[in-house]
């Protein structure tokens, strides 16, 4: 019955950081590239929709601005790898190093900011996450935003822009000769990419209602998590690219589902992270796994 009870908030969390786990799998896969400034871009989402709304923003407004500051931080890293050359990991390492800061600022210098309910207008809440109602449930609201970005991300990607992008991350050499401008390109995903992680964060503190500026550590192994179970349980079956994106969502739902069912049987709050390194290790591994079964 408590496994039950706790399947809503896990759907709903789930969506929120597939959310996520979409800007993940376009600097992962996509762009071929390891973007680690994902743990700090999700909290300067969260923080920035916090701070807005605590100040009257409209919440839809509030979430527009959250994205654009976590393309902000995205556009940074881009800026220190194209630019300063240097590598993708430690460009990421460092803009999410800085981002800790810059979340403290917005925040007031305090670590964390409620956001109730009762106080503000929010657009999703876990206190109505099992609520009859249509309007206030917000796994209605979540899968619409979700569907409408798997949309705009499919529809882009069948740009000429999208596809020089994803030329990029198949082959950089090939497409520079081709006069492609790949650091531009880099530039784009990045903030792209980053905006939708924001975007994932603005929307959890809402769920949650607090923002903390340490709410994005160990983001990235959860996104990673999600395009992995994603890939593995769908690859054969999901075709076309907008399937895949959805599958990447589903991946997160997944995720959160076996995170509740090891809650139920009794593991420690505190070894989440340890679960979630140990599921991806494990989904990382069945592929090759499965390659070994058949030369066997």
């Amino acid at each position: 019955m408590p496994f039950i009870n706790s399947l809503p908030g896990a759907f709903a969390q789930g969506i929120i950081w597939g959310i996520m786990a979409l800007g993940v799998y376009m600097t992962f896969r996509i762009m071929n590239i390891s973007d680690l400034t994902v743990d700090g871009s999700i909290a300067t989402g969260g923080v920035v929709c916090v701070m807005l709304i605590r100040q009257g923003t409209p919440v839809v407004l509030a979430l527009v601005i959250a994205s654009f500051a976590g393309a902000a931080a995205g556009f940074v890293t881009a800026i220190l790898h194209t630019k300063c050359k240097i590598p993708a990991i430690l460009a990421g390492i460092l803009t999410q190093l800085a981002l800790y800061s810059v979340n403290l600022r917005i925040l007031g210098g305090k670590s964390n900011q409620p956001v109730s309910v009762d106080k503000y207008r929010l657009l999703v809440s876990q206190r109505f996450v099992r609520d009859i109602s249509v309007i206030k449930n917000p796994l209605p609201v979540l899968l619409l935003i979700t569907a409408v970005i798997v949309l705009l991300i499919y529809w882009f990607f069948g740009t000429e822009k999208g596809c020089s992008i994803r030329a990029t991350g198949g082959n950089a050499a090939m497409a520079r000769a081709q006069g492609i401008n790949t650091e531009a390109n880099i530039i784009i995903g990045f903030m792209i990419a980053n905006g939708l992680v924001a975007l994932s964060g603005a929307l959890l503190v809402q769920y949650q209602g607090s923002a903390d500026v340490n709410m994005g550590r160990g983001a990235i192994v959860i996104g990673l998590a999600a395009v992995i179970i994603g890939e593995t349980v769908f690859k054969n079956i999901f075709r076309n690219f907008a399937l895949m994106l959805t599958g990447v969502v589903i991946g997160s739902v997944i995720y959160y589902l076996v995170l509740q069912i090891t809650l139920q049987l009794g593991l420690n709050t505190n070894d989440l992270k340890l679960v979630s390194a140990v599921l991806v290790a494990l989904f990382l591994s069945v592929p090759n796994m499965k390659k070994g079964v058949r030369h066997a």
